[in-house]
């Protein structure tokens, strides 16, 4: 089993940047293919990135391509995602994820989820 604490979020201007940590504890850490997803009030909630176990593959949704970047540092059991150039349609409440079969972007595939972690960006 897999526990997941998010942190990073926060209050952040428009064009500014933030960088969300996913701190993970069990076992087996570097097995998980790990992703994050957002959701907005009264949205469902959306794939964000998502990377494989070693780091070497990464998947982007389309509105984040260019802007976000998601990493992992396997010796810290933690993934990250560097965001820049925010915009206020990326204000949503982030949630790290962890999946030990394969790198999808459909949340019903992720076992284990984070509380998640508030982005607000302002206009």
């Amino acid at each position: 089993q897999v526990q997941l604490v998010e942190s990073g979020g926060g209050l952040v201007q428009a064009g500014g940047s933030l960088r969300l940590s996913c701190a993970a504890s069990g076992r087996s850490f570097r097995s998980y293919f790990m992703a994050w997803f957002c959701q907005a009030p009264g949205k469902e909630r959306e794939f964000v990135a998502a990377i494989s176990w070693s780091g070497g593959s990464t998947d982007y949704a389309d509105s984040v391509k260019g802007r976000f970047t998601i990493s992992r540092d396997n010796a810290k059991n933690t993934v990250y995602l560097q965001m820049n150039s925010l915009k206020p349609e990326d204000t949503a409440v982030y949630y790290c994820a962890a999946n030990p079969r394969r790198m999808v972007t459909a949340p019903g595939n992720y076992n284990y989820w984070g509380q998640g972690t508030q982005v607000t960006v302002s206009s």
